[in-house]
């Protein structure tokens, strides 16, 4: 009964092993398309906190940027040979999100910095998308189709 527990979880790990970045890569990619084509289309969000922090501009039109920012991020994720593409225009962007939360911390958190709102909880995912995108950048290289990590091999291959 152990062996063929240990033969379905190899067997299940090593798929995630294979299909684990891809899916990570595209997932993200979506999301900031998505996100990015609701500021574009006006749709309201969180990014407004940001549009008020970075002044290029008037906050309407930061949106916009910011939505059109967020998209092509996305569209670079979605295609392999723009993945550094993505990951230069995440680094970019992440210091704008770092100065709202540091101008605008009475609005980003609530009695306390282990309290924050739902404006703050929205820059705070910025940090977290930035590491999973750090993980797919480790991939930029061929990273993925390294071989399993041997103790995720059969006795037999």
């Amino acid at each position: 009964m152990r062996n063929r527990l240990d033969a379905i979880d190899r067997c299940v790990t090593l798929w995630m092993h294979r299909w684990g970045h891809p899916a990570h890569r595209l997932c993200l990619a979506l999301f900031f398309l998505w996100m990015g084509l609701l500021k574009i289309f006006g749709a309201k969000t969180g990014s407004s906190l940001l549009a008020h922090t970075i002044y290029l501009g008037s906050p309407e039109t930061m949106v916009v940027m910011l939505g059109a920012w967020e998209a092509a991020i996305g569209i670079c994720l979605i295609l392999p040979p723009l993945i550094r593409v993505a990951l230069l225009m995440l680094f970019i962007r992440l210091p704008g999100t770092l100065l709202a939360l540091v101008l605008k911390a009475d609005v980003c958190f609530g009695t306390s910095i282990f309290e924050p709102t739902i404006e703050g909880q929205y820059i705070i995912k910025d940090f977290l998308l930035f590491s999973a995108a750090m993980v797919i950048g480790g991939t930029v290289r061929g990273g993925h189709h390294h071989r399993p990590p041997q103790h995720l091999q059969s006795a037999g291959s």
